[in-house]
């Protein structure tokens, strides 16, 4: 289905750019083929080249470049526009950026219908509602009524590959389709992913997730710098990997970082009976917490369950509905913003959706710039996250989705704050970056005194890095305790389930 010999893409600009240097790529009907590597390895340009959409500034080259049998080199937009959908359907990593704002799900979905002709006006509305019913969004009836931006993380993304699906493609380039869900629910989408490669359709996975990998792969191909380093069956490079770069992929997979415990000093933070009410809908019922200087506290449960609100409402970005929130000995829920605004810089956020959260206009020399003291160099921040001087000058959009976040990281910590609210700061990392910044993360906690609230679905990450955990449910916390006591002896069900999906790396012969 894909037959690619010697692929270059070069972005040309003010600097030139290879990203994408010699790669060779066959991919066989109903086969999966993952693509990992690291953050800015080259991945998702390849992804996007083989569906003609590189860029405006990519220059692609290729020796052969045959997709579905025909020659795509001299493909122009419309030629393009005739194979996304029908037979290639594409599953990008910001479902946020990548949905419509001005469009309800159901119309995003119905645009697929339309444009390739299946079914009429009357029975798509009962199309729609199967194919989110699919991808397991709850009440999809009401959900396809609703924005991206009334949606959590994990039910856009899932709308966002009810959309990918639509027009039943033979080929599906998921691009990181599980970094935004939570344990459970990755685990139904990846189940909906193996039953259509049962059904033989052909599957492009890109993920910086082995666990991912391991379970849906035929076949693995390493990523670095823009080349293929290592390829073969899961098995083999799961097990016997002979390069040192996937080597050092697999064992940042399977022997995390394990954090140490500081003793918690003063209280930073402190939630009592926090209640949030939007319309009939009850997201968050009765939350309390306090997070003492030095802690790291997680907050795990399900897409959807209202741990994006807690985060907005203890930052100030939305009022409750009733209970109150402290900070640093000061109300901080009862206030005007003009009273907030001088605690701000000791309180900072770590948003999901990083590109959502920067100003597009801005270069990344302004976005850090702006957390500091006027004149105060931000290369010193970015460093601390990983990222070279390089990235000073570009934009949001110019930077891969790990890159992205590792900038909202150093944005975060540049002002040394108290506490910093972590919403899901480690989604869209590879292993290796992730295990870098949970380090960094940590050693802020250990060197500064700043507490986390750490916000995750991968229970991996809490228990690696966590003193403390919550587990929400529909607007409540059903259990709590140290991490250890929590995740070895659950005692509730839910707490329970959630763990038995977590996805892992099995490397033993």
């Amino acid at each position: 289905m894909i037959d690619v010999r010697n692929l270059r893409v070069t972005f040309v600009g003010k600097r030139q750019v290879e990203a994408v240097r010699g790669v060779d790529l066959t991919i066989g009907a109903g086969e999966c083929v993952a693509l990992v590597g690291e953050s800015g390895s080259g991945k998702s340009v390849t992804a996007r080249s083989l569906v003609g959409l590189a860029g405006p500034a990519a220059r692609v080259e290729a020796d052969t470049f045959t997709v579905d049998g025909r020659d795509v080199r001299g493909f122009a937009a419309r030629d393009w526009r005739r194979l996304r959908g029908r037979f290639a359907g594409l599953i990008l990593q910001d479902a946020l950026v990548s949905l419509d704002p001005l469009r309800t799900v159901g119309a995003e979905i119905g645009e697929v219908l339309r444009a390739h002709g299946i079914g009429d006006r009357r029975d798509r509305p009962q199309r729609i509602r199967r194919l989110l019913t699919d991808v397991h969004v709850p009440e999809p009836d009401r959900r396809a009524r609703q924005y991206p931006h009334q949606l959590s993380g994990g039910l856009r993304q899932r709308a966002l590959i009810a959309s990918a699906i639509a027009g039943g493609p033979r080929l599906l380039i998921a691009d990181e389709p599980t970094t935004a869900l939570d344990a459970t629910v990755q685990a139904q989408i990846l189940t909906l992913l193996a039953e259509r490669r049962t059904n033989g359709e052909t599957l492009l996975l890109i993920s910086h997730d082995l666990a991912v990998v391991a379970k849906l792969a035929d076949r693995v191909l390493v990523m670095k710098d823009g080349r293929i380093v290592e390829g073969g069956d899961t098995r083999t490079i799961l097990v016997g990997a002979g390069h040192p770069y996937t080597r050092e992929l697999i064992s940042a997979a399977t022997g995390r970082w394990r954090g140490t415990t500081t003793a918690p000093g003063d209280v930073v933070a402190e939630a009592t009976g926090l209640r949030k009410v939007y319309g009939d809908r009850t997201v968050v019922r009765d939350f309390g917490l306090t997070i003492r200087r030095g802690e790291i506290v997680g907050l795990v449960g399900e897409s959807g369950s209202g741990k994006t609100t807690v985060a907005q409402l203890l930052f100030g970005l939305a009022g409750p509905t009733s209970g109150h929130v402290r900070f640093e000995g000061a109300d901080f829920s009862g206030v005007p913003e003009r009273a907030r605004r001088p605690m701000r810089r000791r309180l900072q956020l770590i948003a999901q959706d990083p590109l959502s959260a920067f100003d597009p206009r801005w270069t990344v020399r302004r976005i850090v710039g702006e957390a500091l003291p006027r004149g105060e160099d931000p290369a010193p921040c970015l460093e601390r996250v990983g990222l070279g001087a390089d990235v000073l000058d570009r934009y949001p959009r110019q930077l891969s989705g790990g890159q992205r976040q590792r900038v909202a990281v150093a944005r975060a910590i540049a002002p040394r704050p108290s506490l910093i609210i972590c919403d899901e700061p480690v989604s869209a990392l590879d292993v290796s970056v992730q295990a870098q910044v949970l380090d960094l993360l940590a050693g802020i906690r250990e060197t500064d005194g700043t507490a986390l609230l750490f916000i995750s679905h991968d229970l991996g990450v809490i228990r690696d890095i966590a003193d403390r955990v919550l587990v929400m449910k529909d607007g409540r916390v059903v259990e709590q305790g140290p991490v250890k006591a929590v995740f070895d002896h659950a005692g509730h069900e839910y707490t329970r389930a959630l763990l038995d999906a977590v996805p892992t790396v099995e490397v033993s012969r």
